[in-house]
């Protein structure tokens, strides 16, 4: 804490999307509200793969098994919220992206009601326009802050600029399930496995999934995803803390994270299982990168993909 400072400390709230280490999560207090997903019908709590493996799940989509995601309502953001608030706590949440589910505008709706309710606590629902690892950077950052002693008004306004340049770049090994989510047409799909392509894609600056690349064979596309954090650094930039989520290909995020490691200062990353909340949609062999880079995803995109 700063010397003499008399800041209202504050807790800090992710959805299981997020993917930090369960160490993590524990070392530094910070809370999991589970989102749900169905496997073939049966429904599971996403969170630490609590009952199920990563083995397990992305084994089950490579033998045609078929995984749902929901989103978390607005009823049961509220009952979370109340607790913090009946406590006198303030809160940050971070969610996962606006453009990819409706959980975050339900987390928003339900802390607009508790805070009119609850005048002496505070809660900061705020959309991570990011996923899994990217959500899993501003979490890090969140406690970084803490830490400091800054309020949570101090964080939560620290997270609300600092998202747009937290950048996420993925590749995917199967174009299927890219096609399943309506991001391929069949076509294209069946003619990029047929030439094995590996399609490059970020999160854009509204948090929605897009391809921005396509290359040939899987070395080439862990290239490019160093390629695109080039593009979003400054040579020999000290990147602090980045994440590699992966689903099911441990032994590649390994590699990029030393590919990392070899162009930028930076602390040891964090490489998690990707949830089945996103890898439901990415499936099997997709890797991804996350990191905070200088330019916003509106500079970046101007710089590199202008219109």
């Amino acid at each position: 804490m700063r010397k003499g400072n008399t800041m209202k400390p504050f807790s800090i709230l992710i959805d299981s999307s997020c993917d930090l280490p369960p160490e993590f999560v524990k070392e530094h207090g910070i809370d999991v509200i589970p989102m749900l997903f169905t496997l073939d019908d049966k429904e599971f709590p996403d969170g630490a793969w609590l009952k199920i493996t990563p083995k397990e799940f992305y084994d089950a989509l490579k033998n045609g098994g078929v995984a749902k995601t929901t989103q978390i309502n607005p009823e049961e953001w509220v009952a979370v919220f109340t607790e913090y608030a009946e406590r006198g706590e303030d809160l940050i949440c971070l969610v996962l992206s606006s453009g990819l589910s409706g959980s975050a505008g339900n987390a928003a709706i339900a802390a607009d009601a508790i805070n009119e309710r609850f005048p002496d606590s505070k809660i900061y629902a705020i959309d991570s326009l990011s996923a899994t690892g990217g959500h899993g950077v501003l979490a890090s950052l969140a406690v970084q802050k803490r830490s400091e002693g800054l309020s949570a008004k101090e964080t939560a306004e620290f997270l609300e600029n600092i998202k747009h340049q937290v950048f996420a770049f993925f590749t995917v090994d199967d174009l299927n399930f890219l096609h399943r989510g309506g991001r391929l047409s069949k076509l294209s799909a069946v003619a990029g496995s047929l030439l094995n392509v590996k399609p490059i894609l970020n999160i854009s600056p509204e948090g929605t999934l897009q391809v921005k690349e396509k290359v040939r064979k899987r070395k080439a596309a862990l290239e490019f995803l160093i390629t695109q954090m080039n593009r979003c650094l400054e040579p020999g930039a000290d990147i602090g803390r980045f994440a590699i989520t992966h689903c099911d290909c441990e032994e590649d995020a390994h590699k990029l994270a030393g590919m990392v490691m070899d162009i930028y200062k930076a602390d040891q990353p964090m490489i998690m299982a990707m949830s089945p909340i996103i890898g439901a949609h990415t499936g099997p062999g997709a890797i991804t990168l996350f990191f905070a880079g200088n330019l916003t995803h509106v500079e970046y995109e101007k710089k590199y993909y202008p219109k």
